[in-house]
C-alpha cells in the first residue's frame, strides 16, 4: 500500500496528468455535445452517437500514461525509486497500477459524462442503457482504458523516452493497424488480431443485433465481445511482463 501511495503521489504532484485528465474529458465530453447539439432529430442521437469522441479521448489517455514514466527517466528519479525500492518489479507493478486505475476511472467518468451531455441536450433521444450491449459501449470503456494505460506504460518503461514512446504508441493506435489492412491477401486476416482493434470488439460488437455505430471505429475481429477483451488484457499483460523483465536487465 505504501508503493501505491507514493506512485500516487508523483503521478499528481505534477501538471501534466492533469492537463491530460481534463483534456480527455473534454475531448469526449465535447464531441457528444457537439454531435448531440446539432442533430436534426431526437432519433438520430442514439447511446453509440454519444461515445464519437472515444478515440481522441483514448489518444490522450495514451500519453498519461506514457508520461507517467518517461517523465521519471527524463528526469533520472527513476533512480531514486529502484534505489528506494529494491524490488523493480514491486516498484513497476505499484505506478502500472495506479495509472491503471486511474486511466480507468477516467474513462468511465468520460463515457457517462458524454451520456449525460447527450441527455440534457436531447432529452427525448432513446439514450436508455436497456441493454447488455449498451452497458457494454459506456461502461465498459473504463475497462478499456484501464488495459490501454498498462500497454502505454510498458511501452514507456521499454522506450523510456517521452517523444520515441508517445510517438509509436500515437501511430500504432490510430494509424498503423489499420494501414495493415491494406497488405495484400493477409493484411485483413492480420488486422482481426490486433490488440486496439480487438479492443474495439469488445466495445462495438453485438453478436445478437447489427448496430450503426458511430463511436469507436467498427471492429473487424471475430471474437465474442467478452473475448474480445480477455485477449486485449493478456495483451497488455504480456506488454508489461515484457518492459518489466527489461528493465530488470539493464541500467535505470
Amino acid at each position: 500500500m505504501t508503493l501505491l501511495a507514493v506512485e500516487r503521489i508523483k503521478l499528481f504532484s505534477t501538471r501534466s496528468p492533469w492537463w491530460c485528465m481534463a483534456l480527455a474529458l473534454g475531448l469526449m465530453v465535447g464531441f457528444a455535445a457537439l454531435i448531440s447539439g446539432s442533430a436534426e432529430n431526437a432519433s438520430s442521437v442514439a447511446v453509440p452517437v454519444t461515445q464519437f469522441g472515444f478515440t481522441f479521448a483514448l489518444a490522450v489517455i495514451l500519453v498519461l500514461a506514457t508520461l507517467s514514466v518517461t517523465t521519471e527517466y527524463r528526469f533520472n528519479t527513476i533512480k531514486t525509486t529502484f534505489q528506494a525500492v529494491p524490488s523493480r518489479t514491486s516498484a513497476l507493478l505499484a505506478k502500472t497500477t495506479v495509472v491503471a486505475v486511474v486511466s480507468g476511472v477516467l474513462g468511465l467518468i468520460a463515457a457517462f459524462g458524454s451520456l449525460g451531455v447527450a441527455m440534457l441536450l436531447q432529452p427525448d433521444a432513446n439514450l436508455a442503457l436497456n441493454s447488455e450491449a449498451d452497458w457494454r459501449q459506456i461502461a465498459g470503456t473504463g475497462l478499456v482504458t484501464f488495459f490501454a494505460a498498462v500497454v502505454a506504460v510498458s511501452v514507456g518503461i521499454l522506450i523510456r523516452h517521452t517523444a520515441g514512446a508517445v510517438s509509436v504508441l500515437l501511430a500504432y493506435s490510430l494509424v498503423a493497424e489499420n494501414l495493415v489492412q491494406l497488405i495484400p491477401r493477409v493484411g485483413g486476416d492480420i488486422h482481426q488480431w490486433l490488440p486496439f482493434n480487438v479492443a474495439n470488439r469488445f466495445l462495438t460488437g453485438n453478436p445478437d443485433v447489427a448496430i450503426a455505430f458511430e463511436g469507436p471505429g467498427q471492429s473487424t475481429s471475430t471474437l465474442t465481445p467478452w473475448g474480445a477483451l480477455a485477449y486485449f488484457a493478456g495483451f497488455s499483460v504480456v506488454m508489461l511482463i515484457i518492459a518489466i523483465v527489461t528493465a530488470k536487465k539493464r541500467d535505470a
